[in-house]
This record gives C-alpha cells, structure tokens and sequence, in this order.
C-alpha cells in the first residue's frame, strides 16, 4: 500500500474524529477591528448579542461588553446581522433526542470504532500489512451505524395538544364590552377598537410623547389566535425575537407585546409602562407589555388573561413547576403559560409553532398574521424628565392627559370626530395653547 492510501485513511480519521468531537469557537488574534461613537478603534472577536448587550473577547481572551448603541453604525449593523446569522443556525441545527439518542452504549460503541480504526491506521503506517485494513473498515463501519442510528432515531418534538375550545375562548373575550370575535377553520379572531375600559398612562416617566387613540382591530385586521395550537420543534425565545407587533392578546381585545422594547430594554424596568403595564406606541396604539393580571378580578380566579398568538393561554401566577418558556404541560396534554413578578414576566419562549412574517428579521421580528396600524402624527423624541400624573375621559373619543416637568403641570385636550378628524390642544403652565390637527392617510 502506498504513501497515498495511508494519507487517504488518516483523513477519513480525522474527519470523522472531528465530526464527533468538534466545538465552535478559537483562539488567537481577534479578527475583527470594532470602532465606537467616541472613534475609538480595537479588535476583538464576536460573542453574543443580547438585549441590547453586546459581549467581545479581546487578544488577552478578557470579555468586554458594550451597550449596542455604543458602536458606529456599521458596527451595529454587523452585530444584529451577525446575530441573526447564529440564530438561523441554530435553529435549523438543534435536534431533540429521544431518549435512545447518544446513549452511553452509542457512545461506547462510538469509542470502540475510534479505536479500531486509530489501531488500523498505526498499524499500517508502521507494518504495511494490508490485513489491517479491516480494522479500520469494521471501525469505520460501526461508526457510521450509530451515526444513522441516532439520526434515525430522533423526534422533532412536535407533540400533539387538545384542539382549543373555541366557545370557552370566545366566551372570555365577549364579556368585554367592546370586543367580538369570529372563526374559521384555523384561527379565532378577535376585534376591538384597541382602548381598554380602564384609566391609561398614569405612571408613565419615560414618555415618548403619544396618547391613546383608537385603532381599527376589525375584519381582516383582527388579531388571530390559531384553534388548533402545536408544540414548536425549536420554540423562539422572546428574549432574541419577537420585538415588533404582538405576542399575545389580552381577553379585552388588547394586544401585549414582549417585556422588551425594539430596542431590547426591559419597558417596566425603564419606566415606560403605566400602572397597568401597557403605554402607546408611534401609532398612538395603546398595549400592554406585561400579563394583564389586573383582569383576574373581571374573569375570575383560574381563567385566562390572554391568549398568545402561538394559541396557548396565558393564566396568572402559580405554585406548580414552570418550564424554561414559562408554561407547564397539563395531564390532558394541553399547554398553559403563567406569570411571574420577575423578567420575563411571561412566555420566555413561544413554546407553539408560529408563522414569521418574511418582511421581519429577529430580533425585531413578529409573527404572521398581524394587524396593521397607522400611525397618525409624527413621531417624537422622549419628553425626559415627564411624568404623566393623571388621564381622563371628558366625553365620547374625548381625553385629557395630564404631565409633570420640571414641577410643572402640562395639559394635552385631544378629540376626533365621526370621520376621524383628530385635534390636539396643548396647554401651557402659562395657560397659552397651541392647536393641532390631523386626517388619517387614506
């Protein structure tokens, strides 16, 4: 046997060796150069990016982390792409074993081919005697048995669950005044006009600047929740995903968003969630970004809060053992999330199937189907240092929204009309006024 053959066998060994063994990762000099808002240059390679964290190891493998918003506008650009790109990997690669995969007999068997195979290719390469290649090839050969054996023998996890109970779901949502609700076969829809029946903003201290207003939740632009649910084979965390549009609908017709914000910040920690954990987005879209629990009081101890948009329900707190995604399987093989007082408050994970939106990417991704909003004035920049101090009703589509700044009293008047004339009056300590007035795009 020829140099060529030896060289050809001592390959196969490594190739297979590093198939089974092998890890992400190296060491030596980073191989990027990052540069900050301040013009600052250094290298260092990428480690992870998340919620608005972003983790580097440098030449002396020290970990450094940074504020995303601390990097040049390329910089973010290849963070968030770069992260994306790991994400897509791992969700096509990760595999759920069944409990015969990677057995410590596979194992074993696996280690028992290694050597063989290590023991045919140091035997020919100092003997030369052909008879030894059988080793390698009965090596080799288990090696690739447990191999298709294990691939085989996965299961996607995809785990059947109880059809929803359409007439229960539909009964939570329509003791709302406000709220209707229709069907087909694979969704149930849920219209409101977006405006809950209780007091808005109070409470908020990191305001940008909008006021609740009506949204068209009706028809095709319902919010759908799938009546017939299944287990996601790689369920999405809510901490890398799902910042944009919502991740659940509350039983008042309300949409809830993730605890995140779109730019990865804890809404509750940072002050921009009211006294019942919701505040208004560039559309002037009231939602929540915590469970609702408030709503037990109106559906009863033991009944939902909301509905995620993977079709599973959302209850309030619990003693009973939570898994990672914040839910529990119950014996009929249904599947219920619960609340907790911590982040992520809620759905850690959308343990359901869900359809993205292509026009999405993660992490500010969102699921398909998803109402549309319109925003209706300009967007503005936080008013820092506000805090709203009072919100009322003065009358049919009629508010006033009340702010303190610098220990003075702001006052906002707003109104429409029956053909949605909006107008807006912005009262100063002083009692001066300013007037403005908007028409939706048609």
């Amino acid at each position: 046997m020829n140099q060529t053959k030896y060289t050809f066998l001592i390959c196969i060994f490594l190739l297979i060796s590093n198939s089974i063994i092998a890890h992400e990762g190296g060491h030596g000099t980073p191989s990027k150069q990052w540069e900050l808002t301040t013009n600052e240059l250094f290298k260092a390679d990428f480690i992870s990016y998340e919620n608005g964290e972003v983790w580097l190891m440098d030449g002396n493998h020290s970990i450094q982390t940074f504020q995303i918003t601390d990097f040049a506008e390329a910089d973010q650009d290849y963070i968030k792409s770069k992260n994306e790109f790991i994400h897509s990997l791992n969700s096509r690669t990760a595999i759920q074993p069944d409990s015969q995969s990677l057995s410590i007999f596979d194992w074993a068997l696996i280690g028992f081919g290694i050597l063989l195979l290590s023991f045919s290719v140091f035997k020919l390469m100092k003997q030369k005697t052909v008879v030894y290649l059988t080793h390698g090839v009965l090596g080799l050969g288990v090696i690739l048995i447990v191999s298709c054996k294990n691939v085989n023998s996965t299961k996607t996890n995809n785990l059947e669950v109880p059809e929803n109970k359409v007439a229960k779901m539909q009964a939570f949502f329509e003791r709302f005044e406000g709220v209707s609700t229709h069907t087909d076969e694979n969704y149930l829809y849920v219209s409101s006009n977006g405006l809950p029946d209780h007091d808005m903003m109070v409470g908020i201290t990191n305001w940008q600047q909008q006021v609740p207003i009506k949204q068209n939740y009706t028809g095709d632009n319902s919010w759908a929740i799938p009546t017939h649910p299944k287990m996601a084979e790689h369920p999405l965390s809510t901490k890398t995903n799902l910042l944009k549009g919502a991740i659940a609908v509350a039983v008042n017709g309300i949409p809830i968003f993730n605890p995140l914000n779109n730019r990865g910040e804890d809404a509750n920690a940072i002050g921009e969630l009211d006294n019942w954990g919701g505040h208004c987005g560039r559309a002037d879209d009231y939602h929540y970004h915590l469970p609702p629990l408030h709503l037990q009081d109106q559906v009863g101890a033991g009944n939902p809060v909301a509905y995620a948009v993977d079709g599973f329900p959302v209850y309030g707190e619990t003693t009973d053992t939570l898994d990672e995604y914040l839910g529990k399987t119950n014996s009929d093989g249904s599947y219920q999330y619960h609340t907790i007082k911590e982040y992520p408050y809620f759905i850690a994970g959308m343990r359901g199937e869900v359809q993205l939106d292509p026009k999405t990417k993660a992490p500010e991704n969102q699921v398909y189907p998803q109402p549309r909003t319109q925003e209706l004035r300009p967007a503005l920049r936080p008013l820092r240092g506000a805090e709203i101090i009072d919100f009322k009703s003065l009358g049919e589509n009629s508010y006033s929204l009340t702010y303190s700044l610098d220990s003075k009293e702001y006052i906002i008047n707003y109104n429409w009309d029956s053909e949605y004339n909006y107008s807006y009056q912005f009262i100063n300590p002083d009692g001066t006024s300013k007037l403005e007035t908007y028409t939706p795009r048609k």
